[in-house]
């Protein structure tokens, strides 16, 4: 890993950092949560990551407060860098994985993937990011691209293109998806997602994510209208049949 021309003073903006992360990737894990995202989902259970403005952070001095965790991490945990997303302060994260990597800790990215772009000089950068990631969780919403949209105010077909990418590129990837009733639970756009999926090459893991409401309260407080108010949280046969539909014993 040629780490020469990486900056370790790439400032970052940071939301909040978790110690004892457990399910963010294998292991007892240290969450570092980023500021910023171009997304608006409906779900959405952090809106106050949203604007990008956060602590500052140089990418070596976030390190530096991680490390002195590690003996909790033993020899299957490690760091988890979610958001927000992340992929917007792609070179401080890549940083910051770097300095992790010198040490042989174990990296994890929770990412929806949404800046990622085929541009020849955005995958120049993010190639190096793929070179310090051991593990990209993957959130997938929709298969529907109206109905992606309109969920998220973003079109999806980059973050399929990441998919692809990281696939052809050998990444091992867990691949998430939060069920809400009525909105992400539609029979056929499960079987498009299995489908998408089943043609991955390096998919370790699909996860449901049952939808809940324990952020409502973050909308209040920023005064934001919360446009899923009445939806139920999934019920236990809702959540086997999606895992169904997503075949996830195959994979879990």
């Amino acid at each position: 890993m040629n780490t020469s021309d990486i900056n370790m003073n790439t400032i970052g903006y940071v939301h909040s950092l978790e110690s004892f992360g457990s399910v963010d990737g294998p292991g007892v894990r240290f969450v570092v949560f980023l500021k910023g995202c171009n997304m608006r989902c409906k779900f959405c259970h952090n809106p106050d990551t949203w604007s990008g403005k956060g602590q500052e952070w140089t990418a070596q001095e976030l390190y530096n407060h991680v490390r002195r965790y590690k003996s909790y991490w033993k020899n299957n945990g490690g760091i988890t860098v979610s958001g927000g997303e992340p992929l917007l302060q792609l070179d401080f994260v890549t940083a910051f994985f770097s300095a992790a990597k010198q040490e042989n800790v174990h990296t994890t990215l929770d990412t929806a993937g949404q800046p990622f772009s085929m541009d020849e000089e955005y995958l120049k950068r993010f190639d190096k990011l793929m070179d310090v990631t051991d593990l990209f969780m993957l959130d997938l919403k929709l298969m529907d691209k109206q109905g992606h949209k309109e969920l998220t105010g973003t079109d999806n077909s980059n973050i399929f293109e990441m998919a692809e990418y990281l696939s052809a590129h050998g990444k091992r990837m867990w691949i998430r998806h939060v069920l809400v009733p009525g909105v992400t639970d539609d029979e056929a756009d499960l079987e498009s997602m299995y489908k998408f999926i089943s043609g991955l090459k390096t998919v370790d893991r699909v996860e449901i994510l049952p939808y809940h409401t324990l952020g409502l309260i973050k909308w209040q407080e920023a005064g934001i209208p919360y446009p899923l108010e009445g939806v139920p949280t999934p019920s236990p046969e809702e959540i086997k049949r999606a895992e169904k539909l997503l075949h996830t014993n195959e994979y879990n």
